[in-house]
């Protein structure tokens, strides 16, 4: 218990944000000293939790398929911090494995844990994620309905258009509406336009701007007063 405490306590909460920065806004990024995967590999293994967690966040960077039995094994680590990082970790890394292992950390305590998974699933593609995401749009904290939105809008599924349109048009957070107009113009569905055109009316102009982006991919075009 004394390790896990003294990382805790070393990483905070905003420590744990980076991960998915860093595996989202940074696909591109050249690492200023040369990475040893083979060292990575071995250090997923490793006794101390400081080594397996900084190994399985590489991987949020680096593709690498050897590393996903490992990873997976990871999302059943005794450290949070450790499940977190190889959930995004394997969010960088999809595999169909890796896909009810996920699932079943939507059912995590930590709201850290689920919004890595909900991201993971969305790159994973998989429709056997699609309830359970739906489920955590409609009922989950603000964290993880603003990635299960995305993951909805990236498994492509028509059947996610109900709850996409309702939330966007009554949840509480700007943010998570803007993933839900984003994800229904991900959705290829003609029915998402309606939705969209009365989205526009969003109280938040980032919400209606992407209301717009979405009706603009659907092939539909919209004035720029939002009417």
């Amino acid at each position: 218990m004394s390790e896990i405490t003294a990382v805790l306590e070393e990483l905070e909460e905003t420590a744990l944000d980076t991960v998915v920065e860093v595996a989202m806004a940074l696909p591109e990024l050249v690492a200023v000293e040369p990475v040893d995967v083979e060292q990575l590999l071995s250090d997923l293994y490793a006794p101390t939790i400081q080594e397996r967690m900084q190994a399985a966040r590489h991987f949020s960077e680096l593709e690498e398929a050897r590393a996903i039995p490992r990873l997976i094994e990871l999302l059943s680590d005794p450290c949070l911090l450790v499940q977190i990082s190889a959930a995004y970790a394997l969010g960088r890394n999809p595999h169909a494995l890796a896909v009810e292992p996920l699932i079943r950390c939507l059912d995590s305590f930590s709201d850290y844990v689920r919004k890595g998974a909900a991201w993971a699933l969305g790159n994973c593609q998989d429709r056997r994620a699609l309830a359970p995401l739906i489920l955590t749009l409609r009922y989950d904290t603000e964290a993880v309905r603003l990635w299960s939105a995305s993951a909805l809008g990236q498994l492509e599924d028509p059947q996610a258009l109900l709850v996409l349109g309702e939330t966007l048009l009554s949840d509480p957070n700007p943010a998570v509406r803007a993933n839900c107009a984003w994800a229904l113009g991900q959705l290829s569905d003609p029915r998402a336009v309606q939705i969209l055109v009365q989205a526009l009316n969003d109280p938040e102009l980032g919400v209606q701007q992407d209301c717009r982006d979405a009706l603009i991919r659907l092939g539909y075009t919209t004035s720029g007063d939002g009417q």
